[in-house]
Formats: C-alpha cells, structure tokens, sequence
C-alpha cells in the first residue's frame, strides 16, 4: 500500500521482506593503539587471548559486505579492501569480524570470485539511470533473501575503505553504529525531505545525517530498511527536486530516511573512519576513506583540486590498476604531508604487494 508521503510526493512502497523470495517487480510495485603498515604486516598474529575473545564474542559477530560494479575501479579497491579486512580480522581484536561478502551487482561472474567471496546480485531492471550507486540498495536486498548469513550483525562497507585496526561491533542496544557525515543535512533539506518522509513519521530531527556505509547494524533491522531504502531511492531519482538536491549521495539521504522510517536509531561515531587529506592523523579511526584526492605541491602544501607536484587519487586508476610501489611523498618538505596520507599510500602498497599477480593484473 503506498504511503502518503505530502503533497506532490511520488507514492512510495514500503516492502518487508519474507522468507520467500520477492522478484524485483514485486518489490518495486506492491582503541589499541594504531597499527602501522610494517614491512610484512600491519597487524600481529593472532594470540590465544584473541583467540579465546572471538570464541566469546560469536554472538556479536558481524558480517562485513561491500557492494561493487565490476568495474576495473571498483575490481582493485576490491582487492585492497579484502586484503586489510582478513588482516584486521586474524589480529587481537578482531574477534568480532565474521564473514566477508562482495556484493557484484553486474548480474555476472568474474575472475576474482575465487579470491573474494562474492555473491553475484542482478542490477536493476529498469537501469540505474546513469547513477550507477542505484543498484546497492537493490543489491541488498537480493542478498539478504538470498545468501546463508551466520552473523546477526551486518558492517555496510565500501571499496574504497581500508580498515587501520580491528573493528569491535559498535552497534549497542538494537542501535546502529553509523559515521556522520558534514553534507547529509536533513534540517536544512526538509522541505525535499518531506515527500519521502512525512509529518506523521516524526519531527525531521529523526533522519540521521549518515549514509548506508560504514554501518554496523543488526541484520533483522536491515532486512527491514532494504526494500525501503531500495523504493526510496527509486522515487527520489524519479523526483526531480530531490534528484536535483541530492545528486551523488542520494542514496546516502534515502538510506536515513529508510532507517529513520523503521525507527532504527543510529550511534554517531566520528571515530569510525577518516577522510583524507582533510583528516590530517588517523587518531582513534577504524577506517580510512580514500574518497577524496590527495594533491600536494613542492612545498607540501595542498592543492586540492588542482593537480599537484605529488598526488594520490584514486580516480587515476579508473581504467586500470594502480601498479606496485606508488610513490610515497618526499621527505624534508617545508610542509609535513599528513600522516593519514601517508599510511594510506603505504597500505595500498603493502597490499599489491602481497599479491603475487599484481604486476600482471596491474599491466592489464
């Protein structure tokens, strides 16, 4: 049944999902301390202390799940990912990180399904409408009808995160554990807002300022949010106004409302990643975020958005994969390059390293 959803608004269906399988026409109709990159690994061996937290902790265990295209881009940050996601896992601490999936929503196989453990989703039937991030939510919900998931805890991840430490499960008392981000303004968006989230849902203040990831939240409630997430999506890239004021992260507002909408509160945690070059020091971080560029000029200084004397940005590597080794930044500048920068680069490095095929795979 659709909702009301204010004046103007595209009607909205609110799915939950059963036990059998829902078609997509029916859905969419009816702190340790920091641990540095070292030269053979990040994270120490896993202790029989460790050992025996994990043993301890299953019940609060989560399943970490990333969502890709397919694409070259999405392929190599990918690897990157899994590689310090299975670092992080077998250190101390890690003991809450269960199962690790790649959610492929190119509706095909490809060559690293072997090495990543993949679950292949169907992209949308209508298309992604040139907003490719359309297919995640809908990704989602395949996979969790689908797929045999032990955990009862889900972390939302994405590509490009590198995880710096073992992640516990922040989640608390049937609340997510979210980050907040700077540019999810429900308040000042309300009015565009309110077609997808209507008066009697509650005061505008109920839409958390976060996306879908990272997220660490219980899999009932996410089972709950996804079709939602999924048909909110949908009605706001139909929306003009919304499409228009959302742009790349409207999934991002969609998700929140769809959350908010399932009364899910979220724990804002700062700490759970970092965004270089703007977040100078890793901190108590459990992620870094390598979404923006990082460009800098002989005197260290940034120059964002202009191409500079010594860059990493992972938009270089579109068409194929960075090689090994990039380049780190040069000692002795007038300017300190950021910490955050520099253990980013070293852990991209690190991780080709580690992987017998990077050079060919990298050559393309």
């Amino acid at each position: 049944m659709a909702a009301p959803c204010g004046r103007g608004a595209l009607p909205l269906v609110f799915v939950a999902i059963s036990a059998a399988l829902l078609t997509y026409n029916a859905l969419v109709s009816s702190r340790s301390g920091l641990l540095l990159p070292l030269a053979s690994s990040s994270f120490p061996t896993a202790t029989a202390t460790a050992t025996a937290t994990a043993s301890s902790s299953s019940a609060r265990r989560f399943h970490t799940a990333v969502t890709a295209s397919g694409s070259v881009y999405n392929t190599w940050q990918c690897r990157v990912m899994y590689h310090w996601f299975k670092e992080a896992r077998r250190g101390p601490g890690g003991g809450e990180m269960g199962g690790f999936t790649r959610i492929l929503h190119s509706g095909k196989h490809d060559e690293f399904v072997d090495e990543i453990p993949t679950f292949v989703a169907d992209p949308l039937v209508e298309g992604d409408q040139g907003y490719i991030v359309l297919n995640r939510p809908w990704a989602f919900v395949q996979w969790l009808q689908k797929a045999d998931i032990k955990e009862d805890y889900i972390l939302m991840a994405e590509p490009d995160h590198i995880i710096v430490k073992p992640i516990p499960n922040l989640s608390r008392d049937g609340r997510a554990a979210a980050f907040p981000f700077f540019y999810i303004e429900p308040e000042k968006n309300e009015k565009v807002l309110r077609k997808f989230f209507p008066e009697d849902k509650g005061p505008i203040t109920k839409i958390d300022p976060i996306g879908n990831s990272p997220v660490i939240i219980e899999k009932e409630s996410l089972a709950r949010i996804a079709p939602t997430w999924m048909n909110v999506s949908i009605a706001m890239k139909k929306d003009p106004d919304a499409d228009k004021t959302f742009g790349w992260v409207l999934e991002m507002y969609a998700y929140a409302v769809a959350s908010a909408i399932h009364g899910v509160g979220n724990i804002l945690r700062k700490d759970f990643m970092i965004q270089p070059p703007w977040d100078l020091e890793i901190g108590d971080a459990f992620i870094i975020h390598y979404t923006y560029g990082c460009d800098y000029d002989k005197e260290g200084k940034l120059t964002y958005a202009k191409v500079g004397a010594w860059r990493f940005d992972k938009r270089q590597y579109m068409e194929k994969p960075p090689p090994r080794n990039l380049p780190l930044p040069p000692n002795g500048l007038p300017n300190r390059i950021p910490q955050s920068v520099v253990t980013l680069v070293m852990m991209v490095n690190e991780a080709t390293a580690s992987m017998p095929d990077w050079d060919t795979y990298a050559a393309g």
